[in-house]
């Protein structure tokens, strides 16, 4: 009974909270991280991290990937698949750079470098979408925006395959080499299952028309390749994400009477409700329950340094590979801004990598404020920038 008061307490407070923050249009990860925080033993004290709570947050975890998944449209980025991913790539350098530099410059050591880094490279889809959804952007900047942060999940990726490998003390050339070969067999050979049985295959359509037989098909492909991405070496949450992005490919589906479109769009609804009432705020406030590092070992400098790192790397990468690619500086820029929200998969790789411990308390609560700064400022940041040209465009 203790459990389940435990989690009365914290579902009422991040939706307490998360409701004060919608008015002022903050993004809800931050009233559930904050929760955490507050009630854990950062602050109060009043929640004990238990066994039962890991459990739900991690099978929270599973389901949030899958969703991202489900929510990606893999031929979003079709007509620019080049730029965008060029643009990504970019973004992804030059973020893990300057986490690296700034990391190990302030003496934590190579390996957390090297995760900081990594963790700093992904850009929060969600956070980006959220942007676009708020504010009229040409079509161009949309499409790069939305490509680039497509493209920065799969290479998030086959990243966590390699921080999975780092855990493991498996770090070397050799071990590298063959990390990387599985994880492209694995998600090579996952797509191709996908364009063969979900776009294409027709004993399938019976399994869509039935919500029930549907979703429950979906569950079982979603921890069916995430055991399977554990057995090749890689992390769970590669497979349930996959599961996802496999499944999304329902859309690009010949059908006359759009009835797997339709379902789809059921499915993810159907989702959505449990995910953002109850799993998704769970794992979240989770997060904030293992926030717990010592007053005297939150460095503020690191976390303003590495918060300019994440910032300054999104925009000079994919502002930089913006331009390259042919837009112009204006929208160059926009792109570079709107790249620089992070969220709910950073958590995720952060929570990964202190219970492997390949980063201490230290860097795990610099990283997870770093990410809240970013979800806050780049809506902002965003907004201002697209009301400066607007009000340059009306002058001239």
């Amino acid at each position: 009974m203790e459990f389940l008061g435990y989690l009365a307490i914290l579902l009422v407070v991040a939706k307490s909270i998360e409701w004060v923050f919608e008015r002022a249009e903050i993004h809800p990860i931050i009233a559930h991280v904050i929760t955490g925080i507050l009630l854990g033993p950062f602050a109060l004290g009043i929640v004990k991290q238990g066994e039962e709570i890991e459990v739900l947050a991690q099978f929270g975890l599973i389901m949030m990937m899958l969703y991202m998944g489900l929510t990606s449209n893999f031929s979003a980025i079709a007509q620019n698949t080049k730029k965008a991913t060029f643009v990504a790539v970019l973004g992804v350098a030059f973020s893990f750079i300057l986490g690296f530099a700034t990391v190990y410059l302030f003496g934590k050591g190579f390996s957390a470098a090297v995760f900081v880094g990594v963790t700093l490279g992904n850009t929060a889809i969600e956070v980006t979408s959220g942007v676009l959804v708020k504010e009229r952007v040409n079509r161009r900047v949309s499409a790069i925006l939305m490509g680039a942060a497509f493209a920065d999940d799969i290479l998030a990726v086959y990243l966590i395959g390699i921080i999975t490998g780092m855990a493991s003390g498996n770090f070397n050339a050799q071990s590298l080499l063959i990390l990387t070969g599985k994880i492209f067999a694995f998600i090579v050979a996952t797509l191709l299952i996908s364009e063969y049985i979900f776009k294409r295959s027709r004993w399938f359509y019976s399994v869509v028309r039935n919500l029930n037989v549907f979703f429950t098909f979906t569950l079982i492909l979603t921890f069916a390749l995430a055991i399977i991405s554990e057995w090749v070496g890689l992390n769970q949450i590669i497979g349930a994400y996959l599961a996802g992005l496999t499944i999304s490919r329902l859309r690009e589906r010949k059908d006359p009477l759009v009835v797997t479109r339709i379902k789809l769009n059921e499915l993810i609804g159907d989702l959505q409700v449990v995910l953002t009432e109850f799993f998704m705020p769970l794992f979240f406030i989770y997060v904030g329950l293992m926030f717990n590092p010592p007053i005297r070992d939150i460095n503020v400098l690191l976390i303003l340094a590495l918060y300019a790192s994440a910032v300054l790397g999104k925009l000079i990468g994919c502002g930089l590979g913006s331009k390259l690619v042919g837009l112009s500086w204006e929208d160059s820029i926009a792109v570079g801004i709107g790249m620089g929200g992070r969220g709910s998969l950073e958590l995720a790789i952060l929570t990964f990598g202190l219970s492997t411990g390949l980063i201490d308390q230290s860097i795990f609560a610099s990283v997870i404020i770093v990410s809240m700064m970013t979800a806050l400022t780049t809506p902002i940041f965003f907004k201002a920038y697209l009301k400066r040209q607007r009000l340059k465009a009306g002058e001239s």
